[in-house]
């Protein structure tokens, strides 16, 4: 590792969730199979989006681009650190920490604006639906989506590129699990005051106006349901928002809480710890909320495996479009 005050630096320590030896058989095990879940669970909504016709849908377009983008999230973090574990090494080089730094970020945006696009065709199926199919029309869906990455991308390009321009000091030990774009800067030696404010921009912008723009469409689906007459409309309505809301509660939930939690106690390892949470136990739990009684899902894989009978505990819990 390069010593003193330099930018040309070779490479970075990651501490991880815990440096008991003891327990890393441990934590290989549950990493593994928590990935392992969130891949599959994912993996088999993409499949039925894609297999079946009756769920090319906007709702169910807009999922299967989340389950694919959870998979990439995960992905960039956990086969990093599980490989760590196995071979005893904590290393990861600076142009391996500023591709993970770049991807994570990417993705994690990119989760923010897939839950707001879908909050918003919510809004659209119960608040407007007559109009629905007209309003949420293909080139739209694609549009949003499109922009959604567009934006990410951005977002993250700059943050990577405000971080090349810092010099760090000799301790590069980065007491978390991956390359977090705050601990990373936390390391430099040189002036962080504009990497600072760039990312309280960031969090205020990219994270406080999509949250906006999803209270925003649950404050009209409240006023729209609560105007049905029937005890049953008001079910069906809800119903189709249920399994999206209670993401976006987790979504938000784990983050807050995470940097709240940090913030308070200032142990950066309780913070890699909580951290799990919205970096891996989210996208794992995303394909078990949707799933929760959802036939055209469950069918969609029955035809997709040539199966008559089929038990499927994990895929999606939104029903169509009123």
């Amino acid at each position: 590792m390069v010593q003193g005050n330099d930018t040309s630096i070779s490479e970075f320590i990651l501490l991880g969730v815990s440096e008991e030896p003891e327990l890393q058989p441990l934590i290989f095990g549950l990493f593994l199979s928590m990935y392992l879940i969130t891949v599959l669970g994912n993996l088999l909504i993409i499949l039925a989006v894609i297999s079946d016709s009756h769920l090319h849908t906007p709702m169910y377009f807009f999922l299967s681009n989340l389950s694919l983008v959870d998979i990439c999230f995960t992905s960039t973090t956990v086969p990093k650190m599980l490989m760590n574990i196995q071979t005893g090494s904590k290393v990861i080089t600076y142009e391996g920490c500023i591709t993970q730094m770049y991807f994570f970020i990417l993705f994690a945006v990119l989760d923010n604006f897939l839950l707001t696009v879908m909050a918003y065709d919510r809004f659209v199926a119960i608040c407007h639906p007559l109009h629905y199919t007209v309003i949420m029309n293909p080139r739209l869906c694609g549009l949003l989506v499109l922009v959604s990455w567009i934006m990410s991308a951005l977002y993250s390009l700059l943050q990577n590129l405000m971080v090349l321009r810092l010099s760090f000091c000799t301790c590069l030990e980065v007491p978390h699990f991956f390359c977090e774009l705050n601990q990373i800067v936390q390391l430099a030696c040189s002036d962080t005051f504009l990497n600072t404010m760039v990312m309280y921009f960031g969090v205020v912008l990219l994270g406080g106006g999509p949250l906006a723009g999803i209270l925003y469409s649950y404050s009209k689906i409240v006023s729209s349901i609560r105007g049905i007459s029937s005890a049953q409309g008001k079910y069906k309505a809800f119903s189709t928002c249920a399994s999206h809301l209670s993401v976006v509660s987790l979504f938000y939930g784990t983050i807050l809480g995470v940097y709240l939690s940090s913030a308070a106690t200032q142990n950066s390892h309780s913070s890699a710890t909580a951290s799990v949470m919205y970096a891996l136990v989210t996208p794992m739990l995303n394909p078990f909320i949707y799933s929760l009684k959802n036939k055209d899902i469950k069918e969609a894989l029955k035809r997709f495996f040539g199966m008559t009978s089929i038990k499927v505990p994990v895929v999606l819990g939104m029903r169509k479009c009123p």
